[in-house]
């Protein structure tokens, strides 16, 4: 018996929507992040894009646990000196809702060209609403 390797002919990208609204942010991210490189499927290859859409809903009513709110900081640089900028957790929800969620998955796909496919696969909206209801997703109940 030959061992099956998918390809990008035999692969299939269903969609599925996760209500992120209560949920503590790492938990949701390692799910979301693992339905995203397809290691759910039972033809799941390392080296290909075998993973699903996901759709995020109320990335903004997301938690935290302890101090992170105030202690949690993300960081960027402008490559020019003196250009780092930093916020807290509470700056970044306030701002740009649907950041958060974003970093924590995007921290752990592959930081080679297959994650950049695979980045492309996640879609995050603060809100309940999403303009991917043509696809018609199914419901992702991520275990607290």
């Amino acid at each position: 018996m030959k061992t099956f390797m998918a390809n990008n002919q035999t692969v299939t990208h269903d969609w599925y929507v996760v209500d992120a609204k209560g949920l503590t942010l790492g938990r949701l991210s390692t799910q979301v992040a693992s339905l995203l490189r397809g290691k759910h499927k039972p033809t799941y290859t390392p080296h290909v894009n075998c993973g699903d859409n996901v759709i995020v809903i109320n990335a903004d009513k997301v938690k935290l646990t302890g101090n992170k709110w105030e202690d949690k900081l993300y960081r960027r640089h402008s490559e020019y000196s003196g250009g780092l900028k930093t916020v807290n957790a509470e700056t970044l929800m306030a701002n740009q809702p649907t950041k958060m969620v974003e970093h924590a998955v995007y921290g752990m796909l592959p930081h080679t060209k297959l994650g950049n496919q695979m980045r492309k696969q996640l879609y995050v909206y603060a809100g309940e609403n999403h303009p991917h209801q043509a696809q018609q997703p199914k419901e992702f109940k991520v275990v607290e």
